[in-house]
């Protein structure tokens, strides 16, 4: 980040976004329950809410418990985009119970319980997808080896891709970013899928990210000029070949599944530069497991995602995340 950002900085929103992500307000004596109270339906929660148990943290009483967190544009948009933080699910299209549109069964892990289209509506702003060459076409899957099955293939990319598109067309002043693990080998396969879908008329160009850790424009200005989408594709080739930035050329990222849910600690991924490089003026913090665990979902991100913050904040050179990525968003306690 720049020179003012390389001092010890307020934790951007974090405080305000977070916090209301993540933590219980005091109860308030009026008719829809709050934040932790107790509760029997979800319609006697408040706004954003809904009623959960955490029976993996012990609590079986149910609670009101946050959907959708408080959106950071609400307190301030003339800051810089590196000074946001923004929740973001992992594998974003690994929606629980369904089917791959091969007509399989799926046979691989699930992620999350919604939709990509009722994730961005609850506040989501980050999103994890996968893509691979399948059936001569571009697809999302959570497979592994690199190659695509049947079993493992959700939806062709095309199809989420234009969720987000009349996300964006219907929300004028909103912004999302995309992280692409990138699996796909056919040639400007990336392209011709953006350019399907709709999207490339709201892509920030590569051209335009700051290099050695400035800060981005104002969000205001993202705003402004429609540049309102931001993709990162884990292949570093294609930022030359087609125009999508190579994640860890601006983005710095801790380890992913169980080893980077170590108390204390925070270590960077291999592929990601150290997590207290201030040449990359974005931090990525992942709190999930290797295998995701919905009833253990909302033990993982309470109290224990708060702790890896902090940890992740000293490594990262006393700067908040600007991505949070969880699995089961839908619980955070």
């Amino acid at each position: 980040m720049g020179k003012e950002q390389r001092q010890e900085s307020p934790p951007m929103l974090l405080v305000v976004a977070l916090a209301a992500v993540f933590l219980c307000s005091c109860p308030a004596a009026v008719s829809a329950r709050k934040v932790g109270e107790t509760c029997a339906l979800g319609r006697n929660c408040d706004a954003g809410l809904h009623c959960e148990t955490c029976v993996a943290d012990g609590n079986v009483r149910p609670r009101c418990t946050r959907v959708t967190p408080v959106d950071p544009q609400t307190k301030d948009r003339g800051l810089p985009f590196n000074r946001y933080s923004w929740l973001t699910t992992h594998n974003s299209f690994a929606r629980l119970g369904t089917r791959s549109q091969t007509g399989t069964a799926i046979a691989t892990a699930w992620n999350q319980q919604d939709t990509v289209t009722q994730q961005l509506n609850n506040g989501v702003r980050g999103l994890m997808l996968d893509m691979y060459d399948f059936r001569n076409d571009i697809w999302l899957c959570h497979s592994y080896g690199g190659a695509c099955q049947n079993f493992t293939a959700f939806t062709p990319a095309v199809d989420v891709l234009r969720e987000i598109e009349a996300f964006l067309a219907a929300n004028p002043s909103e912004v999302v970013t995309i992280f692409i693990e990138d699996y796909v080998e056919s040639p400007r396969g990336l392209t011709r899928v953006f350019n399907a879908s709709g999207l490339t008329r709201y892509l920030f160009p590569a051209w335009r990210m700051p290099k050695n850790g400035g800060d981005w424009p104002l969000l205001g200005d993202m705003v402004r000029d429609n540049h309102r989408l931001l993709v990162f594709t884990s292949r570093s080739a294609k930022e030359a070949s087609e125009g999508f930035a190579h994640e860890w050329r601006y983005v710095v990222e801790n380890q992913y599944g169980s080893k980077g849910m170590v108390k204390g600690s925070c270590p960077n991924r291999a592929e990601s530069a150290a997590m207290s490089d201030l040449s990359r003026s974005l931090v990525l913090v992942n709190y999930f497991r290797d295998l995701p665990n919905f009833p253990e979902a909302c033990k993982d991100n309470s109290a224990q995602l708060l702790a890896m913050l902090d940890a992740c904040h000293a490594a990262a050179g006393n700067r908040w995340a600007n991505f949070v990525a969880v699995d089961f968003y839908k619980v955070l306690l």
